[in-house]
């Protein structure tokens, strides 16, 4: 099969490309990127006014199968991906049960290989049932088919499993993507502890329960050389603490979230379950770091931390409800409307933290625009306007803060190996 995409605008930061070229698919794979490629009887699309990026990759997703198939499975999260502008997402560990062993891994596998219209990267588990105690069969995960390993949704609290953890992974080169959160601080809090909290009457968490772990986990993985990734970071000292340490020349990247750099805990106001996550939204202060950090190169990624929850489990008090909100349709839109469109980054960077670079902290080959590469694309339209419609959204799950908002900027089409598996041009 043979496709040549005309006249669209590519970004390509891995090549260095920002410019007017066509791009000829065939059998799955990019065969001719160049100006003005002329082909006939073939299928051609016409992709004047839109911007071509290698396929973005969301690197923190909770796709809930197996074991919570009630609010998302792979068939379902894997729709919502695409209709998001994603080509590949990585899961997250804590299903049920959690994968912490090959049976697990090769599952989650196998049903992509059944359902899923996007790429699928399971992330195995640090520690046996996510408990902490004890080291999963790492070696075992890698060799069925996990690209990094994570504990999300807890913390590794033993400084000394997670030194032997970063130690471990560099036998196979693969990053722990870890949760920062001391839960002795955090104890038991429901939002930001500050202002909105006091008013709320609700119990806060600190931003230090943050700033402490991560600390200690860029120490350790300084003293051992280990790969650390931080996930979903939210405050200002952690992003502090990350471009200090990767000054130091530390293998330490992180992430931060669409809803992190778009809102703040003023959002709790009213007490909305869809405005409950983990770690909480921070102040203007904390958001407004984060913000630097995506300007300054301080921050590597934009990941979603999609977390699917049912409205029988989110319509309940503030303090009952689960923390999490979905985001793979979301995601783009906003850090079109909310990053590029205000000017704090431009398009290349953002393709740089939304494909480039989680593929190379994943180690996966993708993220960039070459012949011989897999053709897997991301395609943006960043003149149109859109409108958040949770009734319109591809996942089983509702829980979002952001329905209703108006977006400037959106993914129009979605290409995995040659195949056009979204298009809403």
């Amino acid at each position: 099969m043979k496709m040549l995409l005309k006249n669209g605008r590519v970004i390509d930061p891995a090549n260095k490309i920002d410019d007017t070229l066509d791009i000829i698919i065939e059998d799955g794979k990019i065969s001719e990127i160049k100006p003005r490629i002329s082909e006939k009887g073939i299928e051609t699309i016409d992709l004047a006014g839109l911007v071509v990026a290698p396929g973005f990759i969301d690197m923190h997703v909770h796709l809930r199968e197996p074991g919570r198939e009630d609010e998302e499975t792979i068939e379902t999260g894997t729709k919502a991906a695409a209709a998001g502008g994603f080509t590949g997402v990585a899961c997250m560990p804590n299903t049920e049960p959690v994968n912490d062993d090959q049976a697990v891994t090769e599952y989650i596998l196998s049903q992509a290989k059944k359902s899923a219209i996007v790429n699928v990267y399971p992330i195995g588990c640090i520690t046996k049932a996510r408990e902490g105690e004890e080291l999963a069969q790492i070696g075992d995960l890698v060799e069925s088919g996990v690209v990094a390993v994570s504990d999300d949704g807890n913390c590794v609290a033993s400084g000394l499993i997670m030194r032997k953890a970063l130690e471990y992974t560099k036998m196979f080169g693969i990053p722990i993507i870890d949760h920062c959160e001391d839960p002795n601080l955090s104890d038991g809090g429901v939002m930001n502890e500050g202002y909105y909290s006091t008013i709320l009457g609700l119990k806060g968490m600190p931003f230090l329960a943050e700033d402490v772990m991560a600390i200690r986990d860029i120490l350790l993985a300084e003293m051992v050389k280990g790969k650390l990734h931080i996930a979903h970071v939210s405050t200002k000292g952690c992003v502090n603490m990350v471009r200090e340490a990767k000054k130091r020349g530390a293998h330490v990247t992180c992430e931060v979230t669409p809803h992190h750099f778009t809102l703040t805990d003023a959002a709790v106001m009213g007490y909305d379950t869809n405005t409950k996550m983990n770690p909480p939204l921070r102040s203007e202060g904390d958001r407004k770091a984060v913000l630097e950090g995506l300007k300054d190169g301080t921050i590597d990624c934009i990941a979603t931390d999609h977390a699917p929850h049912n409205s029988i489990e989110k319509n309940v008090e503030f303090s009952q409800a689960p923390f999490g909100i979905i985001g793979l349709e979301t995601a783009v839109s906003l850090a079109l409307d909310r990053l590029v469109h205000t000017r704090i980054i431009n398009l290349s960077r953002l393709v740089e933290l939304m494909s480039l670079n989680p593929a190379r902290i994943l180690n996966i080959k993708k993220g960039i625009l070459s012949k011989g590469e897999d053709a897997d694309i991301t395609i943006l339209d960043i003149k149109k306007t859109v409108t958040v419609d949770v009734k319109k959204l591809k996942s089983k799950s509702r829980n979002t803060p952001f329905n209703g908002l108006k977006l400037k900027g959106a993914p129009v089409m979605t290409i995995v190996s040659g195949k056009i598996v979204h298009d809403s041009r």
